[in-house]
C-alpha cells in the first residue's frame, strides 16, 4: 500500500513487549485510523496503552482488547500482523482477511520500503544473531560510518526515520518469523551465524524454519555479499554474489565477550563491516569489535562473591547456545566447577544436548514446563527444581569455593517470566540476595 492516509488499519497485536508500538505511531502519523486489536487484556497491556494514551485521546487510536472479532479484519483497508503471531498461514483471522481480499503486511515489510537496501546489513541465525548485529554496528561506528541497530534488536526503523540519511548504514538483526513475511529483501550483505532447531511453535517444522532463515540471501543483487558460517556451506546464494565462509581459523582471538562461539562472532561481524565499508581499516574495526563487552543477558558476569561467579545468558533460548555457553566457561574453568540452571517454555526443541551434558557438570538444575524432562532425560546429576528461586536455593546448599553459577536456559521464558529480561533480572537479585550471608567464597 502506497499510502495509509485515510486508511481503516487494524494492528493484530500490540504485545506485552510493545512490539506494536512503532508500526501504530507510524500509522496514525501517516493519517490512518488505526484500530489495535489484542487478545491480552488492558492491564497486562498497561505500559504499551500508556505510550498510546495521546493517539488514543486524539481519536486516531482505538482498541480491541481481550479478543479479536472477525469484522475487524474483513472490513479494514489493511491488516498489519504481529510476527509473534505463530503459524500465521493458519490464523483464523489472517485468513478470514485473506478470504476477503484485505492486504496483510508487517511492520517490518513497511520499513525496509524507507531503506536504501546497497546499504543495508542484514542479519539473522539460531543463535549469536545479536552479539553479531551488535559487534558489527560497534564496528561501523568505530570506523567513522553513520550507524543504526535495528529491526530484532535496537530501535524499530520506523522510530528512527528522521534519523536516516543518504549515508546512514542499517544493521539489521531479522528473526525466522519476520523473514517468513518478507517477500524481497536486497541487502548488501547478508548474514547467517548458523541454523539449528528452533521455534518449532511458529514454524510447525524445521524445514519451514531453515528455508525462513535461508531467504535472507535469496533476492540479494549480483555484487552482493554473502556471510555464512561454514555449517552453512550448502545453503545457496545467488551466483552473482561474493560469498564469505567463516571457519575456525577466522576467529577472532583475545575477545571481551567470552567463548569461541562469540570469536567466531567476531569474524562475522569484521566480515560484515568490512564488505559495506572496504576502505576502513581492519585495525580499527576489530579493535572496536575486540573491545565489545558482550551484550545484557548473553553470557555475562552479572555478580561476584569472591572466588563464586554467576553468569547471566538469559537471552538463550536454544539448547545449542547453552552448550556453546559452557564451552565457553570451560575455557577458563572445568566444567565439574558449574552449576547449570536450564529449562523453560517449551517450544518444541529437542533438548537432548542439554541433558547431556548433564554428567560432565557440578549439577544440572532444570526449572519451567520443559524441566521435569530435562531432569528426567539426564543420565545423572539433574535436579528438578520448578522455580528459579528453588534453583538457586539448592546450588547455594551445594556451592564450594571457586564455583560458578550458570543461568543459560535453552528455552524462551514466557511459562514463568514476563520476558527474557524479567529472567535474567530475577536471577541476579536472587544471586544478590542469597550470597549476601554466604560463608562461601
Amino acid at each position: 500500500m502506497d499510502s495509509f492516509a485515510n486508511k481503516n488499519v487494524t494492528v493484530m497485536g500490540l504485545g506485552r513487549f510493545a512490539g506494536g508500538l512503532a508500526i501504530t505511531r507510524y500509522l496514525a502519523n501517516q493519517g490512518a485510523s488505526v484500530l489495535v486489536t489484542d487478545l491480552a487484556d488492558e492491564s497486562t497491556l498497561a505500559d504499551s496503552i500508556a505510550q498510546l494514551q495521546p493517539l488514543i485521546d486524539a481519536g486516531k487510536v482505538q482498541l480491541r482488547l481481550g479478543e479479536h472479532q472477525v469484522d475487524d479484519f474483513t472490513s479494514a483497508d489493511c491488516i498489519i500482523a504481529n510476527p509473534a503471531v505463530a503459524q500465521p498461514w493458519n490464523n483464523q483471522y489472517l485468513n478470514a482477511a485473506r478470504d476477503a481480499d484485505i492486504p496483510i503486511t508487517t511492520e517490518i515489510e513497511i520499513a525496509l520500503a524507507h531503506l536504501d537496501h546497497s546499504r543495508l546489513i542484514a542479519i539473522t541465525g539460531s543463535a549469536g544473531k545479536s552479539t553479531t548485529a551488535a559487534m558489527t554496528h560497534a564496528a561501523l561506528q568505530a570506523a567513522g560510518a553513520h550507524a543504526i541497530l535495528a529491526g530484532n534488536i535496537g530501535s524499530s526503523i520506523l522510530d528512527v526515520l528522521d534519523q536516516l540519511t543518504d549515508q546512514t548504514i542499517i544493521v539489521l538483526e531479522l528473526s525466522s518469523a519476520m523473514l517468513h513475511w518478507i517477500d524481497t529483501l536486497s541487502p548488501a550483505v547478508a548474514v547467517a551465524t548458523n541454523c539449528t532447531e528452533n521455534h518449532t511453535d511458529w514454524h510447525a517444522s524445521f524445514l519451514h524454519y531453515r528455508d525462513c532463515k535461508q531467504s535472507i540471501f535469496t533476492s540479494q543483487p549480483d555484487q552482493a555479499t554473502a556471510v555464512l558460517d561454514q555449517s552453512l556451506t550448502e545453503w545457496e546464494t545467488n551466483p552473482g554474489i561474493k560469498r564469505i565462509i567463516i571457519s575456525d581459523d577466522d576467529r577472532i582471538a583475545d575477545c571481551t565477550a567470552p567463548g569461541i562461539h562469540n570469536a567466531t562472532n567476531a569474524a562475522m561481524a569484521s566480515a560484515a563491516a568490512r564488505a559495506v565499508l572496504p576502505d576502513a581499516s581492519v585495525q580499527k574495526i576489530n579493535a572496536a569489535i575486540r573491545a565489545f563487552p558482550g551484550l545484557p543477558h548473553r553470557l555475562s558476569l552479572c555478580h561476584q562473591l569472591n572466588s563464586i561467579r554467576f553468569f547471566n545468558d538469559s537471552k538463550c533460548t536454544v539448547p545449542g547456545a547453552t552448550v556453546l555457553a559452557i564451552q565457553a566457561l570451560s575455557q577458563s574453568a572445568p566444567a565439574s566447577t558449574i552449576h547449570l540452571i536450564a529449562g523453560g517454555y517449551d517450544k518444541g526443541s529437542d533438548l537432548a544436548p542439554i541433558s547431556t551434558l548433564a554428567e560432565s557438570l557440578a549439577g544440572l538444575y532444570t526449572i519451567g514446563a520443559t524441566g521435569k524432562a530435562l531432569a528426567a532425560n539426564a543420565k545423572s546429576n539433574a535436579h528438578h527444581c520448578t522455580t528459579l528461586q528453588e534453583a538457586m536455593q539448592t546450588i547455594m546448599q551445594r556451592m564450594k569455593p571457586g564455583d560458578t553459577v550458570l543461568l543459560s536456559p535453552g528455552c524462551a521464558s514466557w511459562d514463568q517470566f514476563t520476558n527474557y529480561e524479567h529472567r535474567g533480572n530475577t536471577f541476579r537479585d536472587l544471586a544478590i540476595a542469597l550470597t549476601e550471608h554466604s560463608p562461601c567464597g
